[in-house]
């Protein structure tokens, strides 16, 4: 995917839903529930970072719904979420969610996960008016495009590996040189040019800096190209599978590196299951951490580490930042809502856009394009099968494994 594709993306749909009607009848909901529409990967190349966000927002919904709803003025709601398959398709995702709003009549859009399919959803979301809320789509682009009726909870994607390179450079041994290798698609794009800009900025030399097709299976070119500049960091941007091909192709091709960093796939469960130890010392830029000192707001956990409790209560393994941004996803709607004391779209929207409140998940608040550039990130390190977070000092709870052992070594 070319840089500029997630623009394409974004004007495609817009194309597409000018011939919609002008106006549609503003979703209401019965009764007694509130419904969100959410449209998904169960499949395609992203169908574990989509099953990891429905948990997140499945977590959400059964939390507030044992604990009494969400009021709006003097009355209380229950929630519901529909789901759909977009198959990791841009182009699906937007039909989706113009089902969602057109025909089902949802009264509120929760995000695709990953930016392409973000932007395709913001552009429909835009022609009809309705709020979405994302969790799971960083990429700035999306949010350059004038749209007022999408916001992300996250930190934006170039932010994603700047904190691993703040880590490294505050070791005793520094490094100075790093190779940054990223998937052809927005996000990734953006994460690789942010780490690009921030070493730099801060006296590394950039000694490769290379894309990949995003739907590749075959790293092995890449790896190679990467181990004949020696570099000191080792930086993707890329997705679950992306890190789990490039980490075996590293342990393989013996590439060595005082840092291995991935903006996706350390935090995940399946990359410590697939890799088992060749996934130790691996570093990762995450959202969030349980260890995490937030004073939330009530209505809904407060704090990072009963969050993080509960849920693996619930779902057999502790929380990615996945999960805890899809679930603070949901929150923003439900503090923007109580906020609002109304279902009407345009004031659910306006209470999101004047949102400032901190959560177990950190601040949400948006800045005028709706993107939440007030979060920082932290950094996670796997250490003997368990994920630990090392950077910055405030939230870690263990220290940095650094440099990397060499793999004859481990």
């Amino acid at each position: 995917m070319k840089n500029s594709r997630i623009v394409a993306i974004c004007a495609a749909a817009l194309v597409a839903v000018l011939a919609l009607p002008a106006t549609v009848t503003p979703a209401a909901a019965d009764d007694s529930t509130i419904v969100f529409g959410a449209a998904l990967a169960a499949t395609g190349r992203d169908s574990r970072e989509g099953a990891l966000t429905r948990d997140g927002y499945e977590f959400w919904k059964d939390y507030v719904n044992s604990h009494g709803g969400i009021k709006v003025g003097g009355k209380t709601y229950k929630v519901a979420i529909e789901y759909a398959d977009d198959e990791t398709n841009p182009q699906t995702a937007a039909r989706l969610v113009e089902k969602f709003i057109s025909q089902d009549k949802v009264n509120f859009i929760l995000g695709p996960y990953g930016s392409p399919n973000s932007a395709s959803a913001a552009a429909v979301v835009e022609r009809y008016k309705v709020p979405m809320v994302e969790g799971n789509g960083s990429a700035e682009k999306i949010f350059n495009q004038g749209f007022k009726y999408t916001f992300a909870v996250l930190s934006p994607a170039r932010r994603y590996l700047e904190f691993v390179i703040d880590m490294a450079l505050h070791q005793k041994d520094k490094p100075k040189t790093v190779a940054i290798v990223s998937a052809n698609d927005a996000f990734s794009i953006e994460v690789a040019a942010g780490a690009n800009d921030y070493a730099l900025a801060h006296g590394l030399k950039v000694v490769y800096n290379s894309k990949y097709p995003a739907d590749t299976t075959d790293v092995s070119g890449i790896v190679s190209a990467i181990k004949a500049t020696n570099p000191d960091l080792i930086l993707n941007g890329g997705h679950l599978q992306d890190a789990i091909l490039l980490q075996r192709g590293f342990k393989e091709q013996n590439v060595n590196a005082k840092v291995f960093a991935y903006s996706v796939g350390p935090d995940t469960p399946d990359f410590r299951k697939t890799l088992g130890k060749d996934a130790d010392y691996v570093f990762g830029g995450t959202q969030w951490s349980p260890t995490a000192k937030y004073k939330g707001a009530p209505g809904f956990i407060t704090d990072s580490k009963v969050y993080a409790a509960e849920f693996a209560k619930k779902y057999g393994h502790i929380p990615d930042y996945h999960n805890a941004e899809s679930s603070a996803t949901c929150l923003a709607f439900q503090y923007a809502i109580e906020k609002a004391g109304s279902l009407d779209p345009q004031k659910v929207r306006d209470a999101l856009a004047s949102l400032d409140v901190v959560t177990f998940y950190g601040l949400l608040k948006f800045d005028d394009r709706g993107i939440n550039i007030y979060k920082p990130m932290a950094v996670n390190q796997i250490q003997n099968g368990e994920l630990k977070t090392v950077w910055p000092t405030g939230v870690q709870n263990a220290q940095p494994i650094y440099p990397t052992p060499d793999w004859s070594k481990r």
